[in-house]
């Protein structure tokens, strides 16, 4: 399953030429003023997803926040994410590769690159992911933002991207921050990193 990750975006003059219309450019090619406007903190608000093993496993997930913090000499974006996931919290670190001319970040999963479509819209606050945006059995879209609860005007723009797509708005599954299981593992990993510490592994899990 592509698990939520993220970023879309442009540079000056492509921030300049942002996607106005529902249907957007999928090649759109990522700069590294891109990557700077997508650095930071982000939730995951929604998905939908048309593949049904993929639907399965995404009804397991309750909320998900993220840091991403691109390197520009190696084209690369690492991941820091906090799930939770069945009343629990899992912790994920992992990197991202880019593909600048292509407008896609890609990641192995499972011994499989998956590659995803970055799209940005004017609001520089909210993005998308779009993976196999061609394959109609296949298809699914993400949509997260700088905070854990969108406007109705951001919401929209991410109901007309699924519409466009060809999917319905009855497979969107959305998130809950209420339901977050990760705040104390999140205190925990920002204590070690004032003291100039990382996580000690790429993967935690409990509540």
């Amino acid at each position: 399953m592509a698990l939520p990750w993220a970023l879309a975006v442009l540079s000056l003059l492509p921030l300049l030429n942002a996607q106005s219309s529902s249907c957007v450019n999928f090649t759109v090619p990522i700069t590294n003023a891109s990557l700077d406007q997508t650095s930071g903190k982000w939730f995951f608000v929604a998905w939908a997803y048309r593949h049904p093993k993929n639907k399965q496993s995404a009804t397991s997930f309750q909320s998900a926040f993220f840091y991403l913090e691109s390197n520009h000499t190696e084209d690369t974006v690492l991941i820091r994410q906090y799930s939770t996931i069945n009343d629990q919290c899992v912790y994920n670190s992992s990197h991202l590769n880019i593909q600048k001319e292509n407008g896609t970040l890609s990641r192995y999963y499972m011994g499989r690159e998956n590659f995803a479509h970055l799209i940005l819209t004017k609001d520089p606050s909210i993005f998308m992911l779009a993976f196999s945006p061609q394959d109609k059995q296949n298809m699914s879209l993400t949509f997260y933002a700088d905070k854990p609860v969108v406007t109705p005007e951001q919401m929209r723009q991410f109901h007309e991207q699924v519409i466009c797509m060809g999917m319905d708005k009855s497979e969107i599954m959305y998130m809950d921050e209420k339901k977050d299981q990760c705040g104390p593992l999140h205190k925990q990993h920002d204590e070690e990193r004032k003291k100039g510490k990382d996580p000690k592994s790429p993967k935690e899990g409990g509540k």
